[in-house]
């Protein structure tokens, strides 16, 4: 009888799909950047990176035990100066929250909190508008165009007096769309000077466009710019909580009175390597391409349309209500993205090991050629 393993290393697919078997990482990639086992529920549901945290990271854990018994803020302000480094700003401009998603809602809370505007592309990330909402904000929401991108022509014409802050997530989540690099240099250059932008950049390290502007640099320059980085993706750290703001001092001031969670010191002991760990972070760059290729062939083959994507995830069109697609998808053992209205007939699938992308493609056969 064939085990589901042989299956992975022989089978092209059904039917004699035209997939070549997947080729599995040696035992010392195995070793040094921990891929996560087979599940008996396969979730690529959550853009979580399947690989890490490296052994470097690990370690690195292992040996700051000693010093858990301390409070975070040296550890912390050691990273801010590490990060600053790193991105040519000063440390002053460096916040360390827990996960990005800290740092989005306590931005979203300090300048639009009782009454004050938010605007934002839909769909997109959701945890700040959602959290401000709850203290008082307002959201205006601007769909994304028919590329899937954010139409920032027309959330520039809702910018007004009462708006706070334009949050803008790029690559965007779901859609894995990237605004065009002058457009948006443009757009942070005008929109800055009438409210604040926020820039999360969670998928930056994904963008394949050669010398792809960070808006990092619109900080630099003093602009009512904010960005968002986190080390849940391409560091494989989502479990761990560990994420940053860049600002300018006066800005950051004000976002650092509202931080809660911060992080915990294994935690920033642990970005602090992750930084340090230049091979882990390309072999992950290098098998998330691979992943994103084999999904790609997939979706060719069942003549379903997808967004390019520049992050770690796939947008597609499914054809198929999500609400029907993923319990159907989920008897196959994959759970897949939630509904992201109002797009319901798409599909927001991550990137997994290349074991846990056969299987994604398994199902997807047996579910829509069965």
């Amino acid at each position: 009888m064939q085990t589901r393993r042989d299956w992975l290393r022989a089978s092209v697919g059904i039917g004699g799909l035209l997939f070549t078997p997947t080729s599995l990482i040696t035992a010392q990639e195995k070793k040094d950047f921990h891929p996560r086992s087979l599940e008996p529920i396969i979730r690529l549901s959550s853009n979580e990176n399947p690989y890490g945290p490296s052994q470097r990271v690990q370690d690195r854990i292992k040996n700051s035990f000693a010093h858990a018994c301390r409070y975070p803020y040296a550890y912390s302000d050691d990273l801010a100066v590490q990060l600053a480094k790193k991105h040519g700003v000063s440390p002053e401009s460096i916040i360390v929250t827990g996960g990005s998603t800290e740092g989005l809602k306590i931005t979203g809370v300090t300048f639009a909190a009782d009454g004050g505007e938010i605007i934002s592309g839909q769909p997109t990330f959701l945890a700040m508008m959602d959290y401000a909402k709850q203290w008082g904000a307002t959201v205006k929401w601007v769909p994304v165009g028919e590329d899937k991108g954010y139409d920032l022509d027309a959330i520039e014409k809702q910018i007004s007096s009462k708006t706070k802050l334009v949050f803008l997530c790029n690559p965007n989540n779901p859609t894995g769309t990237l605004v065009p690099a002058q457009k948006l240099v443009d757009f942070c250059e005008v929109a800055s000077k009438k409210t604040i932008v926020f820039s999360d950049e969670a998928y930056y390290d994904f963008i394949e466009t050669p010398n792809y502007p960070s808006m990092i640099e619109a900080v630099k320059r003093g602009d009512n710019v904010i960005v968002s980085k986190t080390f849940s993706k391409v560091y494989g750290m989502a479990g761990l909580r560990v994420g940053y703001l860049i600002a300018k001092p006066e800005l950051a001031n004000k976002i650092r009175q509202n931080v809660v969670a911060m992080s915990n010191v294994l935690a920033v002991e642990a970005a602090k390597e992750a930084l340090l760990d230049d091979a882990f972070y390309k072999f992950s760059l290098n098998k998330n391409k691979e992943a994103k290729q084999r999904i790609y062939k997939l979706l060719d083959h069942l003549n379903l349309d997808y967004v390019t994507s520049h992050t770690n995830f796939i947008f597609f069109h499914s054809k198929r209500d999500i609400r029907e697609l993923g319990p159907a998808m989920l008897k196959k053992g994959i759970r897949i993205g939630r509904p992201f209205p109002p797009f319901y007939d798409w599909c927001r699938i991550s990137t997994g090991t290349l074991e846990e992308v056969d299987l994604f493609i398994k199902g997807m056969l047996e579910v829509y050629e069965s």
